[in-house]
């Protein structure tokens, strides 16, 4: 029986293929007796678990040797926080304001520094990307701020800017947590690397921050001491019990990344998902994206019935097609469909079937 079609832009759908690996290891992971939730995270059963997934996941990004992975907690928000306690310095940070979580990333680390906007789209409702040609970047900044792909306006940065180029020496500050192992990411102009883990590697709980190692080592005195990434980087993720399960589960869909060809093959089933569905909202007179071309996001996909009065008939018929978690955040009104890694072609191809036979009805 198929299972129906999640499109929750997070917690999100997880492959049934890892569903079903990790329900088969519940009780005993590998005849060690233990589920991996029991096991100590300093005993040599999690460490293996925990040594695998560090290492899949750098093969799966191509992360540089020069950058360290650390397995954190606390989500996106909690590093809204722990970046400008790691980065500023007392300095400034520069924010590019693309959509909600750019602005809840700025409205955090004012309190911890001196931050700058040196663009925003919010004129034009976030729905496209300001040039970087005219951002207005501090001099001296001590880190440049973007959100690559923000999930509740379906925005995303198709290219990371080159700071270099913008005559900018200072790093570049990715929050990745909807756009993760979706594509490869360009780690010669990144500085670090932040998300969190429920939308594309697993569920909630897990935050991965990628981060180059010259940026160690700096946090403010006020930064406790398990969000300083140096510490953390020194005790190998374990300064703290880390987020065992999750960490576990996130190395099974690691496993699963490379069974199937790793992210150039998940990229391109990614752009196929989202150019079918982008492709029926444009050529429909009932349905709308307000997002520009040219930086529409694969992960999440926002669309509006032209005709608001009959949302609701929509979601309840999509629920009844097993089209599950299509509602637009609250923010925003309309549709919704996050269609992160693993949901499959079929979904999107089951959602275009719907929409269409909606529109065909209602007309």
């Amino acid at each position: 029986m198929q299972r129906p079609y999640n499109f929750s832009a997070g917690p999100a759908a997880i492959a049934p293929e890892v569903l079903q690996q990790a329900a088969s290891e519940m009780l005993d992971w590998h005849g060690s007796g233990m589920s991996v939730m029991e096991m100590s995270h300093r005993g040599k059963e999690f460490i293996s678990i925990y040594e695998q997934a560090e290492a899949d996941l750098r093969e799966l990004l191509a992360v540089p040797k020069n950058f360290r992975i650390l397995f954190m907690q606390g989500g996106g928000l909690a590093e809204n926080a722990i970046v400008p306690l790691n980065l500023s310095r007392g300095g400034t940070a520069d924010f590019v304001l693309t959509g909600s979580w750019s602005q809840k990333s700025l409205k955090e680390a004012r309190k911890y520094c001196q931050v700058n906007v040196a663009a925003s789209d919010e004129a034009h409702g976030f729905t496209q990307l300001p040039d970087p040609g005219s951002w207005k970047l501090s001099p001296g900044a001590r880190y440049v701020h973007i959100c690559s792909n923000e999930t509740i306006h379906g925005v995303e940065f198709h290219q990371l800017p080159d700071l270099k180029a913008l005559g900018s020496d200072a790093p570049l500050v990715i929050d990745f947590s909807s756009q993760v192992a979706s594509r490869p990411v360009d780690w010669s102009r990144v500085g670090l690397a932040f998300g969190g883990a429920q939308k594309n590697i697993g569920p909630a709980g897990l935050t991965l921050v990628i981060v180059r190692e010259d940026l160690l080592g700096h946090a403010l005195p006020a930064c406790p001491s398990a969000f300083d990434y140096q510490i953390v980087a020194e005790n190998q993720s374990m300064f703290n019990t880390p987020p065992t399960y999750a960490i576990y589960m996130a190395g099974l869909i690691f496993q699963w990344l490379k069974k199937l060809g790793g992210v150039p093959a998940i990229e391109a089933r990614n752009i196929a998902k989202a150019e079918l569905l982008y492709g029926y909202i444009d050529g429909s007179q009932f349905y709308v994206n307000k997002v520009a071309p040219n930086c529409r996001s694969r992960m999440n996909v926002p669309f509006f019935l032209r005709d608001e009065s009959r949302n609701e008939a929509f979601l309840a018929g999509a629920r009844a097609a097993g089209l599950l978690q299509l509602k637009g955040h609250k923010s925003v009104g309309g549709m919704r469909a996050s269609i992160y890694n693993a949901m499959p072609l079929e979904g999107v191809q089951a959602l275009v079937a719907y929409m269409r036979e909606f529109e065909r009805t209602q007309i």
